[in-house]
């Protein structure tokens, strides 16, 4: 869940803002278009936690080939496509 307010009454009113911002993503909007969201830290720093870099496998080095090529999966981890039905 969100708020929305235009950038104008977030810049006259930001104290108001940041304190909902603490609780809930504030949605700002300029001419009546999403520019950018207020969220609190601990948001902005799970959300940055979450992102993965993405690399194709020919950007892999030989040795991280075959340690991909050599990993196991451990027993507890192990299913096989029966166990998904």
């Amino acid at each position: 869940m969100s708020i929305t307010a235009p950038a104008s009454e977030v810049q006259k009113n930001f104290g108001s803002f940041h304190d909902r911002a603490l609780n809930e993503p504030v949605r700002v909007t300029k001419y009546g278009r999403e520019t950018v969201y207020i969220v609190s830290a601990e948001t902005f720093h799970r959300l940055k936690q979450s992102e993965r870099i993405a690399l194709a496998s020919e950007d892999l080095s030989d040795a991280e080939i075959a340690a991909i090529e050599s990993a196991e999966i451990p027993a507890e981890h192990r299913y096989s496509l029966k166990d998904t039905d």
